[in-house]
């Protein structure tokens, strides 16, 4: 059958029709138009959308957990319920993110990550984000020290066997990282620098060898100083690395995110969540990677050290918070929910609301509260 969503706003990169009309045949898009005197045949679906605004499924590619599960360690009905949770936030393709945690539990998530792909409801999973275990103790922040150890191909590959693996983060700086990054980028598995106590040369070397990514821009990375940039420095100046900004004004304060976006242009920033199992939940005590973490006025830290542990941030609000802190039209805002991530991860025929694209569509309210979703044109949520 095919659907139609009419009298709409249609925000797409680079698109901006105020009085729209979106047709849905099967999985695809085959019309994103302005409406002028369309006729709908009778066994078209039509959905009035009284002016609401559609955008491209949101992709977060960087999220530990919601409702009470970590990615971590759940089962499949953890994901399962993780993958409802970001429906409601306007997700439709995510990436279930790993912590630094022993090779035996990160197997058995994998497993569970599989086996909900195999029967998927809500959200699509386009592979797993593995941040960790590859770290710098001395910016480990949020993971847990014991189960740091060496680059390890095999072991990724072996993850891979599981479900597919589509991001690795590491510390470029430590002994075999750079080497890793090589075989990734072999592999078209991303290489994200975070949790690393890098220099600059250190971010060139490392980008030499195929790095794409910082991983959560300017937390548990060298800061920027005159005579040192860092890694901070070079999120700012480089112009082929992507960074992942998490937009909650706590992990990155407003004027932090201003001087991103005059630094770097709106295809090579992407939105995240970092997302973790008190996300949906009411402030109080929560695990993260084995770690107990105090959430207060939903603000998430770690109970004994203070340090952040993930955030409790909706995937909605964080595109309605950049809205108030930029004056970048939507249109170009809408590429860092998920155009930028289909790209960088090689995700066919996402990200815009075009001809032949998938009929992956959020739609918001004046508030940036989704009340529709589709995911590869099946309703999803209907508010």
């Amino acid at each position: 059958m095919k659907i139609i969503l009419t009298n709409c706003r249609i925000i797409s990169p680079g698109l901006d029709i105020k009085n729209g009309t979106i047709e849905i045949v099967d999985d695809k898009i085959v019309e994103a138009t302005f409406s002028t005197g369309i006729e709908f045949e009778e066994d078209c679906r039509v959905y009035d959308l009284d002016g609401k605004t559609a955008v491209p499924g949101f992709i977060d590619i960087h999220t530990h957990g919601a409702g009470g599960y970590d990615s971590s360690s759940c089962t499949g009905e953890g994901i399962e319920k993780i993958s409802e949770l970001k429906i409601r936030e306007g997700v439709t393709t995510f990436c279930p993110t790993f912590l630094t945690i022993p090779n035996n539990q990160m197997k058995k998530s994998a497993e569970a990550v599989e086996k909900y792909k195999t029967n998927r409801k809500f959200a699509k999973v386009c592979g797993i984000h593995l941040e960790g275990p590859y770290l710098s103790l001395s910016n480990i922040g949020a993971q847990n020290p014991n189960f740091v150890r060496p680059p390890d191909l095999n072991e990724v590959l072996e993850i891979d066997k599981i479900t597919k693996v589509k991001i690795v983060t590491l510390a470029p700086e430590i002994p075999g990282g750079v080497e890793l990054i090589q075989e990734l980028k072999k592999r078209d598995i991303v290489p994200s620098c975070g949790h690393s106590a890098a220099v600059y040369s250190d971010f060139l070397k490392a980008k030499g060898y195929g790095l794409k990514h910082l991983t959560h821009f300017c937390n548990q990375m060298t800061k920027l100083h005159h005579r040192e940039i860092g890694l901070v420095g070079a999120g700012l100046l480089d112009d082929d690395v992507i960074i992942e900004v998490i937009c909650d004004k706590i992990h990155l304060i407003s004027d932090m995110i201003q001087l991103a976006l005059k630094s770097r242009t709106a295809d090579k920033i992407v939105l995240i969540t970092d997302s973790m199992a008190a996300s949906w939940l009411d402030d109080g005590e929560y695990d993260l990677g084995g770690l107990p973490v105090t959430v207060k006025n939903s603000v998430a830290t770690l109970t004994e050290k203070g340090n952040l542990a993930g955030s409790t941030l909706k995937y909605n609000a964080a595109l309605k918070n950049i809205t108030e802190i930029s004056d970048i039209p939507l249109s170009e805002l809408i590429k860092m929910t998920g155009l930028n991530q289909a790209v960088s991860l090689g995700l066919e025929n996402v990200g815009r609301l075009e001809k032949g694209y998938k009929a992956d569509i959020t739609v918001l309210n004046k508030n940036f509260e989704p009340e529709m979703v589709f995911v590869e044109g099946e309703l999803k949520l209907e508010a």
